[in-house]
């Protein structure tokens, strides 16, 4: 097994993902600021071309909001099923190099290259020739960083964004590091950098002063990864085909919602969705938690966790429409409502624990 330092990861991120599909497939929005999403007034911004984050547009960006920033801004509706199978493509030309991948999301995942099946000894080289085939097979671009450790190569692939590629060579993690901002780390959202920046840390540099114990103090068992981070340490492996940790859905409503039917009759769309994952994949899981946004933004979330398995989609109805209720009456709107399930454990878990149990 190679040493953490000698490791050669590589965090392969498609660009603009959903955008660039839609420019490619419709040349009419080649060119132009383009998002990927409801226009609604109560729609969400999936994705955002390069022409539009020109203007400020981004990801999960209210659509009202993208609007103000730029009124010229064309919205296009989602085509998941087309991303898809893209990204399925897109895994299969990973796949001819390396079978440890671990899919982020539709658009990016880790690779490990130490002994890749092409037996190509520089993974710089292996990004190239999988950004080139990228391009060759979809008319897509994709970005890369490299590096000896997953924190650091997903850092390096924002670096020469769009159609780069970045590496931090073993010895210069440390150096890339402390000149960043916290708020720049993957991991540390903007709350977290907050938090940081009060406390006298404002870069990696100021992270990495700190002793252990003073930042678990504050953060927890967050503190002790904060602390290796900011020593560009990072001994997790890529883990092939990683469960998801949960499995959720949610509707945002053009209209706000008061009474307990509306809420009842908004929330089973999210249901169908979640129990329809369960039915397609085997999984199942235990713990079921409500998401409720209301109109003033303000969100909560309530879970409740069985003794079993959730066995049927009409109990997994019947925990949350509870959480629901119980948040009755409401003196506000609701604009948005999800559901998801989460405690997992795949079709071979259950066997396996069937299996132990007869034992």
């Amino acid at each position: 097994m190679a040493s953490a330092d000698t490791r050669k990861i590589i965090h392969l991120d498609m660009d603009a993902f959903y955008a660039s599909v839609e420019q490619r497939d419709n040349p009419a929005l080649r060119g132009k600021p383009v998002a990927v999403g409801g226009s609604r007034a109560r729609g969400v911004v999936a994705a955002a071309s390069y022409e539009a984050r020109q203007f400020g547009v981004r990801s999960a960006m209210p659509s009202s909001t993208a609007l103000r920033k730029c009124p010229e801004l064309v919205f296009v509706k989602p085509r998941f099923e087309v991303y898809k199978e893209i990204s399925r493509q897109i895994r299969g030309i990973f796949a001819g190099y390396t079978a440890l991948i671990e899919p982020l999301s539709l658009d990016e995942a880790y690779l490990d290259v130490t002994d890749n099946h092409r037996g190509v000894p520089l993974a710089t080289q292996v990004a190239r020739e999988i950004r080139a085939e990228i391009l060759r097979q979809t008319q897509l671009t994709a970005s890369a960083g490299i590096s000896y450790n997953k924190f650091l190569a997903k850092l390096a692939s924002d670096y020469h964004k769009p159609n780069g590629q970045f590496v931090i060579r073993p010895g210069q993690g440390e150096a890339f590091v402390e000149q960043l901002r916290v708020g720049e780390f993957h991991g540390i959202g903007p709350a977290t950098a907050a938090r940081l920046n009060q406390l006298g840390i404002f870069t990696g540099l100021d992270l990495r002063q700190q002793s252990e114990a003073f930042l678990r103090q504050h953060f927890g068992k967050a503190g002790s990864h904060y602390y290796l981070i900011a020593r560009a340490q990072d001994n997790r492996p890529v883990v092939p085909d990683r469960l998801r940790k949960s499995v959720g859905s949610e509707t945002t409503f053009e209209h706000d919602l008061h009474l307990a039917e509306e809420l009842r009759a908004g929330l089973q769309p999210c249901l169908d969705a979640v129990w329809g994952h369960c039915q397609r994949t085997g999984v199942r899981g235990r713990t079921v938690t409500l998401k409720v946004k209301f109109t003033d933004f303000q969100q909560i979330t309530r879970s409740r966790t069985l003794v079993g398995l959730v066995p049927g989609p009409e109990a997994l109805a019947q925990v949350a429409h509870e959480l629901l209720l119980a948040l009755l009456p409401l003196n506000k709107g609701v604009r948005l409502l999800g559901v998801s399930l989460s405690s997992l454990e795949t079709p071979d878990d259950l066997v396996g624990r069937q299996l132990a149990l007869l034992l």
